[in-house]
């Protein structure tokens, strides 16, 4: 019995990944505990989506690994570049994002001077023990990989392809963490409108789930708007139920089709803007996230000028922008065009300012607003966020606690969030 510490970071599914391994090690005997310097093991779940993302995680690897305890990196880079890892801390072991039923023998080869690598394993992640990080939220994943091929993605080589998992046990695992008090269900995978299992796809997933007993929220991560396409339908009508958040994360990558060709996303953007009306047709109060990747090689001024173009038009509430960075090993990395720095940054700020001014234009709609939302997280300096139908995220001025459902008027609103009162 030794007292463990992890810590994780980038996707959902990492933060699921952590959690599951965590769990793991308690079932074993082991204690979990909140910081590295009462630890006698520590792991760490990396991310390696953007090049900023790698060079923190090595900096992170290596000031673990100076505190001289057994070191196991686990995660993303464990399996796609575990090379930069042994040059960084040669005496880790290393943990795959599809390893995690080996945790407890990897972190115990550790405590005792041993060194373990296991990157090439397969998993199904439901009906395992957690440790949450917050004990209100459920991470749920439903697959692994994805059918993607993007130009420029490393993720890929941790995540690899499609793997469904079987429904049941995806349903099996929402009942056990609704009954061990979760309020909200995070559906979650590389790309979940590609789930398939034996002829069910997302929409009659969610369906099952919204049959659950008890009083739950349901956020729906992360689709391609090619696989959305497919199933586009099933999957409005799907979003009928209370039970699930009026969500849609929709990357979008770029506003030029030339762009996305070279990214090989397997959509046009029009049929961006087609899955965007067809929702809002129906769910007008949609709070819908997409993403933008800007600086991509060979992205002209004119390809910039559509991307800014079509977030004009279709009016995102949430836009994650990132700056191109080459990641090794992928086409991208290798094509002509690439931009400098300075001009991605210029480009990413003027995609900041766009997005501020949006945010503050899409909460105003909000203000006065009253209805239920659900207390899901902590905020900054001390404070609540609470979530409501559309899952817009609301600070709230007065006391409550995680997992309480409270009647709320929207007071005020701010560039990312909104602000209110319980009534």
């Amino acid at each position: 019995m030794a007292r463990i510490y992890a810590e994780a970071y980038g996707c959902s599914m990492n933060m699921a990944d952590c959690e599951i391994a965590l769990g793991l090690l308690r079932e074993a005997g082991h204690i979990i505990v909140d910081s590295p310097e009462e630890a006698e093991g520590l792991i760490i779940f990396t991310c390696i989506v953007k090049t900023p993302t790698e060079r923190r995680m090595l900096r992170r690897i290596k000031g673990l690994g100076e505190l001289g305890r057994p070191l196991i990196v686990a995660g993303c880079m464990a399996k796609a570049e575990g090379e930069l890892v042994e040059e960084m801390a040669p005496r880790a072991s290393l943990l795959g994002p599809d390893d995690l039923l080996n945790v407890v023998e990897v972190v115990e080869a550790a405590l005792k001077g041993e060194r373990r690598v296991l990157v090439d394993g397969e998993m199904r992640k439901s009906c395992l023990p957690r440790v949450r990080r917050n004990p209100v939220i459920h991470i749920a994943p439903i697959a692994s990989g994805c059918l993607g091929d993007c130009s420029y993605c490393i993720v890929k080589r941790a995540r690899g392809w499609l793997r469904s998992y079987p429904a049941e046990e995806i349903l099996e695992d929402a009942r056990r963490a609704l009954g061990e008090g979760c309020r909200e269900l995070w559906v979650t995978g590389e790309d979940t409108a590609a789930y398939r299992w034996r002829g069910l796809r997302l929409p009659g997933l969610l369906e099952r789930l919204s049959k659950l007993e008890g009083r739950f929220y349901i956020r729906v991560g992360m689709m391609t708007p090619n696989q959305a396409l497919e199933i586009l339908d099933e999957l409005i009508e799907a979003y009928r139920s209370p039970r699930v958040f009026k969500f849609l994360h929709l990357p979008v990558q770029s506003g030029s089709d030339e762009v996305l060709r070279r990214m090989r996303r397997r959509y046009t953007v029009e049929e961006f803007r087609y899955v965007v009306s067809k929702f809002r047709e129906i769910h007008p109060d949609l709070t819908l996230s997409t993403d933008i990747i800007c600086g991509f090689p060979g992205e002209t001024e004119e390809d910039f000028q559509e991307t800014l173009r079509l977030l004009e038009e279709v009016r995102p509430d949430v836009l994650n922008i990132s700056r191109f960075w080459p990641r090794p090993g992928t086409e991208a990395a290798e094509m002509e065009g690439q931009l400098h720095g300075r001009e991605t940054k210029r480009r990413s700020r003027i995609l900041t300012a766009l997005w501020r001014r949006l945010s503050l234009e899409s909460g105003a709609r909000w203000i006065g607003w009253r209805g239920e939302a659900l207390v899901d997280e902590y905020g900054r300096r001390g404070t609540l966020v609470a979530r409501n139908y559309a899952y817009r995220p609301i600070v709230l001025k007065a006391p409550a606690r995680l997992g309480d459902f409270l009647e709320l008027q929207v007071a005020e609103a701010r560039v990312g969030y909104l602000v209110g009162e319980a009534l």
